[in-house]
């Protein structure tokens, strides 16, 4: 059972007397306080807290003025004549002007100070370094797996950019498996009620299939994929062919998976922009939530409200595919311990994702050397890291000014895209890093969980996101996918060969906006893919 969260409640009542936003269109700004009208969380979520900072409703950083400055500079356009003021920057001052190359993903914010920009170089190494196999004479990089997926973050995040699928003679380096569970007793739904857990992993090959090991050690298995191709008539007649896929494991080896344990296929993501999503107010992002669809638009819009892995208090998650990370520094914690094999001050477990079940992986030596502290990677490097991560830049639109691109942001905007793909946001004044500070940025997300349909489901819940729920994704520097990693394979699993199926796989809250696309002309059709190419 939900219930309105009750300083939600107050607030609807203090805002009883300004304009009604049941029925404004979600391409229009919400109009006075930034909140979530109608949003509902778990009962549990907020007990004995009125307000968690992680989860505000209001922003305490901007006096009046400057509020009505960023809801004036973030309402969406309506005039589609030439590009909007500030619009060619859309990672705010930190934006790259450096060439659309195969690098245009891996530049250092521009307004990091030149003390920083070592700190980011510094960084960028340990995010390519190689880690190695207990013991060996490198002992600062020793520690791999035992079970892992790769031997560098970098190896993962291909050039700071998108993964890609297995095909062919291309492994999934830069995809993998999710394994969990649902609750299966009463116990396990109170957990997962108290966010104490996402879900539960396979009890022998835990929460990632992990087809690497190190020398005397077997991996896990390697994920398959098999996909069937299927015909989409458009409105004008032309067709255009989806391929569906199906996953499945080969050469398990330790036993068979448990038949509860669902597979989800996760691609990599850009890293560009990361410190600026970090920075985005919650209020700003709960503004957007409507999980009850109150404006009968049929598009909901929910937050993964988790429990923040270093604080242990509530928070909204906007990191991964499902929402169900609060920070980078805890989603870096995640993948030197799932994909590597590294343990961190943040997740300690120097057997990564071994499993009881798997005694031969916990035998193994692991890299922990006492005069650097109790795990393989200790706070130093997950500093490092941690701010490389935050200061990708986004690099700088592209033929913004033409009018096909114009032409295409105009059908973006009235088909409904930014009814999940928000443009704009400002982030918040008091930030860690000043370079991330009142920021105007164009992520095109609303960082918020979407039903999106039978077909895009993986039938995995994590946290508060059901089995066919996804974090819309940002779309900044979507067109620089083959310019930076020689593909264009789009979708959480890597499925859309183009932008154009990307979209036509939308369903769920997505369907109204894939059909106007569907039914659209090819002029428009195109014009909507050229604005894309130029995020």
């Amino acid at each position: 059972m939900r219930r309105p969260v009750e300083v939600l409640r107050r607030l609807r009542r203090a805002g009883d007397h300004g304009p009604s936003l049941q029925k404004t269109p979600r391409y229009q700004l919400f109009r006075g306080a930034s909140l979530a009208v109608g949003l509902t969380l778990s009962a549990s979520a907020l007990a004995g807290a009125l307000e968690p900072a992680g989860l505000a409703t209001s922003r305490t950083d901007l006096t009046p003025k400057d509020q009505a400055r960023v809801l004036a500079v973030t309402r969406p356009t309506t005039d589609f004549s030439k590009p909007e003021q500030f619009e060619l920057m859309q990672g705010g001052a930190g934006t790259s002007r450096r060439d659309a190359n195969r690098d245009a993903f891996s530049q250092f914010s521009a307004n990091i100070t030149f003390e920083e920009e070592g700190n980011f170089k510094l960084g960028n190494a340990l995010f390519r370094k190689n880690w190695v196999s207990s013991p060996s004479s490198t002992q600062a990089s020793d520690g791999l797996g035992p079970l892992f997926n790769e031997r560098a973050c970098q190896n993962c995040h291909l050039k700071d950019g998108r993964g890609r699928p297995p095909e062919g003679d291309v492994g999934s380096t830069s995809m993998f498996l999710r394994l969990a569970r649902d609750a299966s007793s009463a116990e396990e739904r109170a957990e997962i009620a108290d966010h104490k857990v996402l879900n539960f992993p396979d009890p022998v090959y835990g929460s990632q299939l992990q087809d690497l090991a190190v020398p005397g050690l077997r991996g896990e298995g390697r994920m398959h994929v098999d996909y069937r191709e299927q015909e989409v008539t458009l409105g004008d007649g032309s067709v255009v062919s989806l391929r569906k896929p199906s996953y499945s494991v080969d050469g398990l080896a330790y036993g068979p998976l448990d038949p509860y344990t669902t597979l989800s296929p996760r691609l990599t993501p850009p890293m560009i922009g990361l410190g600026l999503i970090e920075q985005i107010a919650p209020a700003d992002i709960l503004a957007h939530a409507d999980p009850e669809d109150r404006n009968n638009d049929w598009i909901s819009g929910k937050p993964n409200i988790v429990r923040d892995g270093l604080s242990g208090a509530l928070t909204l998650g906007r990191f991964g595919w499902k929402a169900q990370t609060p920070s980078i520094r805890e989603q870096a914690a995640d993948a030197f311990a799932g994909d590597i094999g590294i343990s961190t001050p943040e997740m300690p477990k120097s057997e990564g994702d071994c499993t009881t079940a798997e005694k031969a992986c916990l035998a193994m030596p692991n890299g922990v050397q006492q005069r650097l502290g109790p795990v393989e990677a200790p706070p130093p490097v997950m500093d490092l890291v941690t701010f490389y991560s935050q200061n990708l830049a986004v690099p700088a639109r592209r033929d913004l000014d033409t009018p096909q691109v114009l032409a295409g942001k105009k059908q973006f905007y009235e088909m409904g895209c930014i009814s999940c793909h928000t443009p704009k946001f400002v982030t918040l004044r008091g930030t860690p890093n000043k370079a991330q500070a009142f920021q105007l940025i164009w992520p095109y997300s609303d960082f918020l969980l979407h039903d999106m349909g039978p077909d895009l489901a993986d039938g995995q819940a994590v946290g508060e996101a059901t089995g066919s729920e996804w974090r819309t994704p940002p779309l900044w520097g979507i067109g620089l996918t083959r310019t930076v990693n020689g593909n264009t394979f789009y979708l959480h699993d890597g499925r859309a060969r183009s932008l154009a199926e990307a979209i036509l796989w939308h369903g769920g809250e997505g369907r109204k906006a894939r059909d106007r696309f569907a039914a659209a002309d090819a002029a428009d059709r195109d014009a909507l893919v050229k604005f894309l190419e130029s995020l």
